[in-house]
């Protein structure tokens, strides 16, 4: 199981990837003209896992990591993101 951010035209999206291809999205930034918005994807309503303006992209998913939204959707609660940003340009689109 792998847990890494993607690269995207806005932001970047929180990817849980259980290698068996169904791809889950559990959290995504998204870059804005007052700074980036940030959500951590639950299973139910909750306001207060979405906010926005922060002031860096690194706050941004700090915040989504913060609430380790990937162990509701079948990951670990003790997996980390993997160190790097993938991108289109690594084949990952």
């Amino acid at each position: 199981m792998k847990l890494y951010w993607e690269a995207r035209k806005a932001g970047e999206r929180l990817v849980l990837d259980p290698e068996d291809g169904n791809l889950v999205e559990v959290g995504l930034v998204r870059r804005t003209p007052r700074g980036y918005d940030a959500m951590a994807k639950t299973n139910t309503y909750d306001p207060g896992r979405a906010q926005k303006g922060f002031g860096t992209i690194e706050e941004a998913k700090a915040f989504v990591e913060g609430f380790h939204p990937w162990d509701v959707f079948g990951g670990d609660m003790d997996m980390e993101p993997e160190p790097e940003v993938r991108g289109l340009a690594d084949g990952y689109s």
